[in-house]
């Protein structure tokens, strides 16, 4: 069952990078007593994410956090390595969080897996974004296409934010 407004976001863990190397990040670590932002993009350095999807939230984080956005976080079922590397890549500022869903356990558990893809060669997240507050979502959009991010890019989510 697809993910709607008004569930509690999936239990799952995450892998992050820290300054000691690759950590972890549950569910709860990221949403507990926050209002935050989880887009989930199906490749990082894929077209559509790298060059379209991210930059709009890298170019948006202030109005965001402005608006009451605590965090904001991008998952995709690639490693931790390649997230870290991205994250480096998109240069961000720090204001983005980056989640490694090695396994797709979240994507999976929340309805929002794609494929497996034959590009990707095994299950991806769909392109998704959505806003939850204390781990209850209050909007989700998902794209039709994978390579469009227009209901789930930033702008989409600051007119949801109002």
């Amino acid at each position: 069952m697809t993910l709607k407004v008004g569930d509690r976001l999936p239990d799952a863990t995450f892998k992050i990078m820290t300054a000691d190397g690759p950590g972890e990040m549950s569910t709860g670590d990221l949403t507990s007593g926050k209002t935050i932002v989880l887009f989930g993009v199906p490749g990082a350095f894929t077209p559509t994410c790298h060059m379209n999807h991210l930059p709009g939230f890298v170019e948006h984080a202030e109005t965001l956090k402005n608006k009451g956005i605590e965090t904001i976080a991008v998952v995709s079922v690639n490693d931790v390595f390649v997230m870290d590397a991205w994250q480096k890549a998109s240069n961000t500022g720090g204001n983005i969080t980056f989640l490694s869903d090695t396994g797709a356990e979240f994507v999976e558990a929340a309805g929002l897996g794609l494929g497996p893809a034959p590009i990707f060669g095994h299950v991806r997240s769909q392109r998704f974004a959505l806003i939850a507050k204390d781990g209850v979502v209050t909007f989700l959009a998902i794209e039709e296409s994978p390579g469009e991010a227009t209901k789930t890019g930033a702008a989409a989510i600051l007119e949801a934010l109002g």
